[in-house]
């Protein structure tokens, strides 16, 4: 029953953020009582409001895991959280307005791992090294995937074909974002090019492939599970050590590049941000709180269903997972720039 509450506060709020542009909520219109264990008002805090600001669009997978968190942190907290998406430049529009906000623990970064590599790449001189990590919520699985009615049936066709000369288009979330860093990796391992054609969400990328506007795309589990069962997408393979068990037909990477091995296990990563200098009692306030409804059997169920490995790293934890990414990624881009 809490899961069925949770997953129609969910799509409640993406249908309402679809219908109006930059407006966003987890649904409630009434202040959350503080249940009886809430992480209540120290040292002043929480405020009446904190805003969560996610990085990339309304229904997209980032989003996907946010709301539903949000609406189970606010009720531990006793306070609103209200969602916002600022999309734009591989999250850097958000992740900049967030930073420009006070260090107060009212206003929240909600993304994915993009942030990482916004100085290496030159998108932004501000990383998650400019904020505090609340909550690393988990990292997944991801593949190549192409439209029903491609001509390609393998990662090889596609690479060979890219080698050849034909123009083969990547649906791309932009530089810095999940299908770039991936076909950084292709091109590291294959020397394959793509014409990248830049989308402002996986989901709105998903669309691109099944319209046929473009040839293939980056997906994780979560965004192209159902299409794999409906047949609307071919997956030619995971980038994983070992099969993904509800999609045991689709190769691994390895079986037609073993040089991608060195770069496994990788895949992109979510997390709950507060802004460089916020008081550590503010932070674990929401750490505590956020890893609460982390913790929650709703929310892990959620998890599962996304197929999100779930990681829940708070602290210095988080931190070496992060540091530890961008050493791994860096490498890579190294390689082919």
């Amino acid at each position: 029953m809490k899961l069925r509450k949770l997953l129609a506060g969910l799509l409640a709020a993406v249908l309402a953020c679809s219908l109006l542009a930059g407006c966003s909520g987890t649904g409630h219109e009434d202040e959350p009582s503080a249940a009886e264990g809430s992480i209540g008002n120290v040292i002043g805090y929480p405020p009446k409001e904190i805003n969560g600001v996610i990085q990339w669009g309304a229904g997209g997978g980032t989003d996907s895991l946010m709301r539903p968190l949000s609406i189970l942190a606010q009720d531990i907290l006793g306070t609103n959280i209200i969602l916002t998406n600022k999309t734009g430049e591989t999250g850097s529009v958000a992740t900049r307005y967030v930073h420009d906000q006070e260090a107060d623990g009212a206003t929240l970064l909600m993304g994915a791992e993009n942030p990482v590599l916004y100085d290496t790449l030159g998108i932004s001189d501000l990383t998650y090294d400019n904020f505090e990590c609340v909550l690393l919520i988990g990292d997944e699985t991801t593949g190549v995937v192409v439209g029903k009615d491609s001509p390609y049936s393998s990662l090889t066709q596609l690479v060979d074909a890219a080698k050849a000369g034909t123009e083969v288009a990547l649906a791309t979330t932009g530089t810095g974002g999940l299908p770039w860093e991936v076909a950084a990796m292709l091109k590291a391992v294959t020397g394959a090019e793509f014409t990248q054609v830049p989308y402002d969400s996986d989901a709105s990328a998903k669309a691109a492939v099944l319209s046929g506007e473009c040839d293939f795309t980056i997906s994780k589990v979560q965004m192209g599970y159902q299409e794999y069962k409906s047949g609307d997408y071919k997956w030619l393979c995971v980038l994983a050590k070992e099969p993904v068990e509800l999609m045991s037909d689709v190769p691994l990477i390895t079986a037609e590049y073993p040089d991608f091995e060195k770069y496994l296990p990788w895949g992109p990563f979510y997390g709950v941000f507060v802004k460089e200098g916020t008081d550590p009692e503010v932070v674990k306030i929401l750490a505590d709180a956020f890893s609460k409804a982390y913790g929650d059997s709703s929310y892990q169920t959620m998890l599962g269903y996304f197929y999100i490995n779930p990681l829940g790293y708070t602290g210095d934890a988080a931190e070496e997972y992060i540091a530890t990414w961008r050493t791994n990624t860096t490498d890579i881009l190294t390689k082919v720039n």
